[in-house]
């Protein structure tokens, strides 16, 4: 146990956080509002979990869906942004990931 931060050191961050972080919301509180509001879903090791919780902490490897002001996004995390940065930075902390049929690349 212990106290959540927002950078957490065992490698793993708030979702609300990695989702503004990683620019799909404009402000944290959108980002907040969305995964409490909406939902999320969150693979991880082939278990998923439905949560609607923003402070759930995401890992590099977990697979997000989530709904953005732009749309439903699945998303592959790749790294943890320290900061909230530029969109060229941003892109590198995830990957776009297509549908089922993708499965095979796994």
């Amino acid at each position: 146990g212990g106290h959540m931060t927002a950078d957490d050191d065992n490698g793993r961050m708030r979702l609300d956080v990695f989702l503004w972080r990683a620019r799909f919301f404009k402000t944290r509180t959108s980002a907040t509002e969305a995964v409490e509001g909406r939902g999320a879903r969150i693979e991880r090791d082939g278990q998923v979990r439905r949560i609607d919780k923003p402070a759930t902490p995401v890992e590099p490897g977990d697979l997000l869906s989530f709904r953005a002001p732009s749309g439903a996004r699945l998303v592959r995390i790749l790294s943890l942004p320290a900061r909230r940065g530029p969109p060229s930075e941003a892109a590198l902390c995830y990957e776009a990931v297509g549908g089922a049929a993708n499965a095979s690349e796994i």
